[in-house]
């Protein structure tokens, strides 16, 4: 299913309402509601987390940073952010991203069928600020450094199997990774104020050895036709990756990624905007733009982005409210859940159960504001399908 957006047929710089959470395309300006609560409902009073969900969710914290994980001997580690879940047999493995320098990594939790802790472990050590990153079809997960010249790694979720650095997939600041079975290639962000959106394709699809690193090439508005371009040197020496090619687009500050159905999103947390690439038509436009919103924007500091099975967009926030958001295929923009009390801190690594009834995301500084201070949840509810 086609996903509509926001801007799809708007002229960028007219007057837009928003009623209810929802950019009005066409709309005559009129005077702004302030936006509505979404297909969950509002969100109710903080529960004893400091988590305000809609009528039906609950939430629990199963990692502290620093502190062991419950039931096991290994501690979680510090400043927690990008993850994603694997089917475990009847159960399943979250694996979490860790962003500091030099001992950054992954750890990953365990759970069995009925969502109770079974084990944790380390997938990767002894790297540099793990950011975000993807999971790919064949069940690993990449994990990106957002460092100048950083690398990509390609972890067992298990642990059982060494991580294996992937240097045909750019030297550059990494920050998210999204898998297209469909054209068989990851895309992926640069967390750059004057940064590029890239594409790998592997020489060989499952295998991330060798292949050809390309960079969109587009025009300076926000929506439009596309092309890719090959890098010519991936390791980004002696010119960096994003000013070798001419023409390449400029996007400020890339974030999260996600892949869906012949479309991937990404955010750009410089100007508070999700892209969106139709890449059937390879043309490329805005699906959220909040200086386009009338009013109190519903979603402020774009971060870690993932999807669920009904096609919604659940989006992390960097500061803001402190709000997972939500962007429904009907345009509907507005809070999911809101953390209290952590306003020094940022939501990372939003991920889904594979039974699509748990979502796992962490507050990477927690109530302290410092990478020591990070807390891991997970929310259990009603979620559409």
């Amino acid at each position: 299913m086609e996903r509509r957006t926001f801007l799809r047929g708007a002229v960028i710089g007219t007057s837009v309402a928003t009623f209810g959470g929802t950019l009005m395309r066409g709309a005559a300006y009129a005077a702004p509601a302030q936006p509505g609560p979404g297909p969950y409902g509002a969100l109710g009073a903080a529960d004893a987390r400091g988590i305000q969900l809609p009528s039906g969710f609950t939430s629990r914290i199963i990692a502290r940073s620093g502190q062991t994980v419950a039931g096991t001997s290994y501690t979680w580690h510090n400043a927690p952010d990008g993850g994603a879940c694997f089917a475990d047999g009847t159960g399943w493995i979250y694996v979490s991203n860790s962003e500091v320098s030099p001992n950054g990594g992954v750890g990953a939790v365990k759970f069995n069928s009925s969502g109770t802790i079974t084990g944790a472990h380390r997938v990767l050590s002894n790297t540099r600020q793990n950011c975000a990153g993807g999971k790919t079809p064949w069940n690993t997960w990449l994990s990106c450094e957002e460092v100048s010249l950083g690398y990509v790694y390609e972890t067992d979720p298990w642990g059982v199997n060494a991580a294996t650095r992937r240097d045909a997939m750019g030297r550059f600041k990494h920050e998210a990774a999204a898998a297209d079975p469909v054209r068989k290639v990851i895309y992926l962000t640069e967390d750059e104020s004057n940064g590029c959106f890239y594409r790998f394709v592997p020489s060989t699809w499952g295998n991330l050895s060798s292949g050809t690193l390309q960079v969109l090439k587009a025009g300076t508005a926000t929506s439009g036709s596309f092309t890719w371009a090959n890098v010519p040197d991936p390791d980004g020496a002696p010119t960096v990756t994003r000013d070798q090619v001419s023409g390449a687009k400029r996007f400020n500050g890339g974030e999260g990624c996600h892949y869906a159905n012949d479309t991937v999103w990404f955010t750009t947390k410089g100007d508070n905007r999700v892209w969106q690439l139709n890449l059937t038509t390879n043309t490329y436009e805005l699906a959220y733009d909040d200086s386009l919103v009338s009013g109190s924007a519903p979603l402020s500091g774009v971060d870690n982005v993932t999807g669920s099975s009904s096609g919604d967009l659940f989006i992390a926030e960097d500061g803001g409210n402190m709000e997972i958001c939500i962007i429904t295929p009907d345009d509907v923009v507005a809070p999911f859940l809101r953390i209290n009390g952590q306003s020094g801190s940022e939501i990372t690594g939003p991920a889904f159960s594979p039974n699509g009834q748990r979502l796992y995301f962490s507050s990477q500084r927690g109530t302290t504001g410092s990478s020591s201070g990070g807390i891991t949840y997970e929310v259990t509810g009603p979620f559409r399908s």
